[in-house]
């Protein structure tokens, strides 16, 4: 479902790339564009980025073009080093242009979704969402530990918790395991939403627990604060944007003891994904996090209004 009727999504399942990349060439064929934002540094979007014809097409700095993406743009965005990946997009608008930033998303949400997301959380109860899986197995923290934090979100807070996810085999068998270690019951809505639901779920929330993923990201959309687990990858990097201040951080524990340096001494888009990695985020220390952020105003704030 396209929340923004004005923008027109052509998605392309990256499982089944040389058929997609057939369907697209003949998508896209005979249409004209007068710009192309090459956003992404993978070669296979490199790839498909040939099938759209546009004489202005604007990659990033040869030093962030990784994977042979400056071959295929004509421009570039200003170079710049260590920076959160939302902020490199701003280059793009000021390449355009634009120099403002400003952040607003002002996504409408469809009614069916806001019911949904009443129907789960349905009154002023505070509500912990645990979205606890990333696209990268070795970034997923273990279940025991979400149980954990969950069940003192319940015995601290009186706080409903909430899983939430895709329907994938690994992420339905995370929530299985997580409801199965928690001594408390929990809402488990695991591959039971569409991405808008999510969204609508995601705001109705008071603060949203997750490793390196795309709902850490959505959540920043809709103003819901984050407690994001990195230990696999650079918050400073790819951290939720708004709530980096609620981040548990141990990437540069992880570069020393898997990597054998120092952060510093890393390219900046390292990934440490290695098994075992994420084990130095300890529970105590999320659920630190989690008290001090209903301690704080602002999770007074959510909280109140959950």
């Amino acid at each position: 479902m396209a929340l923004l009727p004005e923008v027109e999504f052509i998605s392309v399942d990256k499982r089944r790339a040389l058929a997609e990349f057939s369907r697209l060439r003949g998508e896209l064929r005979g249409r004209r564009f007068d710009v192309l934002l090459h956003m992404q540094v993978s070669l296979r979007a490199s790839l498909l980025s040939t099938l759209v014809q546009a004489p202005i097409k604007i990659g990033f700095d040869r030093a962030r073009a990784r994977e042979l993406q400056w071959l295929f743009t004509n421009r570039r965005i200003a170079a710049r080093r260590c920076e959160h990946v939302l902020d490199s997009f701003w280059g793009f608008t000021e390449a355009l242009g634009i120099a403002d930033r400003r952040l607003a998303w002002n996504l409408p949400l469809p009614a069916a979704a806001t019911e949904y997301a009443a129907r789960i959380i349905p009154d002023a109860q505070p509500t912990l969402l645990i979205s606890p899986c990333s696209s990268h197995v070795l970034r997923n923290w273990r279940a025991e530990h979400y149980a954990q934090v969950a069940d003192h979100a319940v015995d601290r807070w009186g706080m409903r918790v909430v899983l939430c996810g895709g329907p994938s085999d690994i992420e339905r068998d995370m929530g299985e395991a997580i409801s199965a270690h928690a001594a408390h019951p929990l809402v488990n809505q695991i591959g039971c939403d569409t991405l808008p639901q999510m969204l609508a779920l995601l705001a109705a929330a008071a603060v949203l627990l997750t490793p390196d993923s795309g709902p850490a990201h959505m959540a920043a959309m809709v103003d819901t604060p984050v407690i994001g687990l990195y230990a696999s990858t650079n918050p400073a990097r790819s951290g939720p944007y708004l709530s980096r201040q609620w981040c548990v951080d141990r990437f540069a524990q992880a570069a020393r003891a898997f990597m054998g340096r120092e952060p510093d001494a890393l390219p900046w888009w390292t990934k440490i994904e290695k098994p075992g990695v994420m084990d130095l985020i300890r529970p105590v220390e999320v659920i630190e996090v989690l008290d001090r952020f209903m301690q704080s105003a602002s999770g007074v704030r959510r909280a109140r209004s959950s």
